[in-house]
C-alpha cells in the first residue's frame, strides 16, 4: 500500500470516527479537555544523515553495487492533551515519536547475502498554544481554524547503521549508533472539526525546525564526524500533514 493511499484511508477513519455517533438536531459538542491522537505524515530534512547515505552510496558504488534511497520522509505519531483555557486560547503537551528508515539487501553469491540500514528515530515532546478563529455554525457541525506554535524537545534522538550479513567472507553483522538530544520549535495551522459526539477531527499543517548537534556514539560516547569532517548533525526539521482524531475528556 502507498504512502497516499495510507492518508487517504486514515482520512476516511477520522470522519468515520467523528460523523458515526452524531445525532440528528444535537448541538456540535465543545470539550475544554481532548486528547488528540495524530498520524502526520512528514518531510525529513536529514542534513549531515543525507551526506553519510551519500558516501556510502559512493562506495558501494564504486564495486558496481546498487546505493541506498535517502531518507526524505516518514510518519509523526503523537498524543496530545489540548486544554481550552478561554473560548480563543488552547493550552498543549503532547509525546510523539518519529521513525524512517533505508535499506538495501545484495546477494553477492549462492547462500551469500547481506543488507546495509540506515535508520533515524526521535520522541518529539512538545509544549505550545493556538489560538482559534471565530467558530463557523451549521447545525450540528462546528468548524474552528486555528494557528498556533511552541516549543520541541527531541528525545532520544540517533542515527543507527546495521549491517546484517550472512555467509560474506570477511563481512560480519555489526550496529553501529550515534545519539543526542536537542531541542527545536513548531508552527502549525488548521481547522478544528466539532460534530455532535466527544469526537472531532482536526487537520492542517505542522512545520518542524528540529536540528540535533553533535551526535556522540551511542557505545563509547565520543563525538561523531561527518564526511566533511565537522561534529554529526541529525536534522528531523520538515512539513508535515496533520490528520488527528480529537476526544472529549
Amino acid at each position: 500500500m502507498t504512502r497516499s493511499r495510507i492518508a487517504l484511508a486514515l482520512l476516511v477513519a477520522l470522519f468515520a470516527l467523528a460523523a458515526g455517533t452524531r445525532t440528528a438536531g444535537a448541538a456540535a459538542e465543545v470539550h475544554r479537555l481532548n486528547l488528540v491522537l495524530s498520524a502526520i505524515p512528514t518531510e525529513i530534512t536529514g542534513g549531515d544523515v543525507t551526506e553519510q547515505i551519500d558516501a556510502t552510496n559512493r562506495f558501494l558504488e564504486s564495486f558496481g553495487l546498487k546505493g541506498l534511497e535517502r531518507i526524505k520522509q516518514g510518519w509523526l505519531f503523537e498524543a496530545q492533551l489540548r486544554y481550552m483555557a478561554t473560548s480563543k486560547i488552547a493550552l498543549n503537551a503532547g509525546v510523539g515519536q518519529i521513525k524512517s528508515s533505508t535499506e538495501q539487501e545484495y546477494l553477492p553469491a549462492i547462500q551469500q547475502d547481506f543488507r546495509l540500514r540506515y535508520e533515524v528515530f526521535s520522541v518529539p515532546v512538545t509544549v505550545g498554544a493556538a489560538y482559534y478563529m471565530q467558530p463557523h455554525n451549521q447545525g450540528d457541525f462546528q468548524a474552528r481554524v486555528y494557528l498556533g506554535g511552541g516549543f520541541l524537545s527531541m528525545i532520544q534522538s540517533r542515527l543507527k547503521f546495521q549491517v546484517s550479513a550472512n555467509g560474506v567472507p570477511g563481512l560480519t553483522s555489526t550496529v553501529v549508533a550515534w545519539k543526542r538530544d536537542g531541542p527545536g520549535a513548531y508552527l502549525e495551522g488548521g481547522v478544528h472539526m466539532y460534530f455532535a459526539s466527544r469526537f472531532s477531527v482536526l487537520l492542517g499543517a505542522m512545520y518542524r525546525s528540529a536540528k540535533v548537534e553533535a551526535l556522540l556514539d551511542r557505545s563509547t560516547h565520543e563525538p561523531a564526524y561527518a564526511p566533511d569532517g565537522l561534529p554529526f548533525s541529525l536534522d528531523l526539521s520538515g512539513i508535515g500533514a496533520r490528520m488527528a482524531v480529537a476526544i472529549g475528556l
